[in-house]
C-alpha cells in the first residue's frame, strides 16, 4: 500500500498526494467508513485495485478539526483586518482560545495595513500580542509577502477570521495559481460574503495551507473552566497557582492575576478571557 495525504475532499471523493508525488482520485472502503469519516490532512495508506483507488486506513490523527473538517493542523492564521471591517482583539482572542484548545498554534495576520497610518490603534494591539508571545504579520499592498510565506514551510495551516478580511483575497496575493473565487466586500452588509464551499490544501512554500469556510460559530458551550484555562498560551508561561484546580477568576493566590497586576500578562487577553469564562458559566447554570 501506498502513503499519502488527503489534499482535498468533494462529496466522499478524496484527492491523495502519495508519497511518490502522484496526486490520485480515492474513495474511502467500507471499514474506513465505519471507523470514522477521513478529512483532508488525514495521512492514509492507499491499495489500488485495478483503475481505482481506496483509502484502506487513516493513520493516528494529532488533531482534528469539525468544522471545517480537517486533520493534523500545525497552526491556524487567524486573519483581520485593520480597517473596514475594523479589528476587533476580542473575536481575535476567541479564536486564539478556540484554536488553543484544539492543540493548534494560532498564528495572527492583520491584512489591509496600507489603509491606517502609523499612529492608528492597531499597533497598540499588535506590540500587546508580539509582546505575549504571538507571531504577527502585517500584510497590505505595500508590504513584503516572503515573510509571511516562510511562515507556511513544513506546516499544515488553515485560515479563520472576520468576514471581509480577504482571506482567499491573502492566498491569491501568496500564490496567483490559486485564483480562488472571491468577493468584494458587501456594501449593504459591510462585511464580506464567503465564498469558500470545501475544503482544501493548497502548496504554498514548502507547506500545505487550507482555505476553508472557517469556524461557523465561536461556541464554548461545552468547553470547561479548567480547559479553556489551561489551553490560554499566556498563562502557561507563570508559576502555578496556590489552588490546582484555579480558573483564575475570584481564587486567592492567583499567580495569573498577580502576573496580570504586574503586566507580565496582557490585560486585554486577561478581560477577554474573563468575557468567555462568565459566558461558560452562564451556559452552565442556563
Amino acid at each position: 500500500m501506498n502513503k499519502g495525504t488527503i489534499i482535498k475532499n468533494i462529496s466522499n471523493q478524496y484527492e491523495v498526494l502519495l508519497e511518490d508525488k502522484r496526486i490520485v482520485t480515492c474513495i474511502a472502503m467500507g471499514k474506513v467508513r465505519l471507523d470514522k469519516k477521513p478529512y483532508v490532512g488525514d495521512y492514509v495508506l492507499v491499495e489500488q485495485f485495478d483503475s481505482q483507488f481506496g483509502i484502506q486506513k487513516i493513520l493516528e490523527r494529532k488533531n482534528q478539526l469539525l468544522r471545517p473538517a480537517i486533520a493534523n493542523v500545525d497552526q491556524a492564521v487567524i486573519v483581520m483586518s485593520a480597517y473596514d471591517p475594523d479589528f476587533s482583539s476580542a473575536l481575535v482572542d476567541r479564536l486564539i482560545f478556540l484554536i488553543s484548545l484544539a492543540n493548534i498554534e494560532p498564528v495572527i495576520c492583520i491584512t489591509k495595513m496600507d489603509l491606517v497610518d502609523e499612529k492608528d490603534e492597531i499597533y497598540t494591539y499588535i506590540e500587546d500580542y508580539r509582546k505575549s508571545g504571538y507571531r504577527v504579520y502585517l500584510t497590505g499592498h505595500e508590504f513584503d509577502p516572503e515573510e509571511l510565506i516562510e511562515c507556511f514551510d513544513n506546516k499544515i495551516s488553515v485560515l479563520t477570521g472576520q468576514s471581509g478580511a480577504g482571506k482567499s483575497s491573502l492566498l491569491n496575493r501568496l500564490n496567483p495559481e490559486f485564483e480562488l473565487h472571491t468577493q468584494k466586500t458587501s456594501k449593504a452588509l459591510g462585511r464580506g460574503k464567503h465564498t469558500t464551499r470545501h475544503c482544501q490544501l493548497f502548496p504554498l512554500g514548502n507547506g500545505w495551507v487550507a482555505d476553508t469556510p472557517g469556524f461557523s460559530s465561536l461556541d464554548f458551550s461545552r468547553v470547561s473552566l479548567r480547559d479553556l484555562a489551561n489551553a490560554i498560551p499566556d498563562f502557561q508561561m507563570e508559576k502555578e497557582c496556590k489552588f490546582r484546580d484555579c480558573v483564575h477568576l475570584d481564587e486567592p493566590d492567583c499567580a495569573i492575576k498577580k502576573a496580570v497586576e504586574n503586566q507580565k500578562i496582557s490585560s486585554i487577553r486577561y478581560q477577554n478571557y474573563k468575557d468567555v469564562a462568565n459566558m461558560i458559566k452562564q451556559n452552565k447554570r442556563s
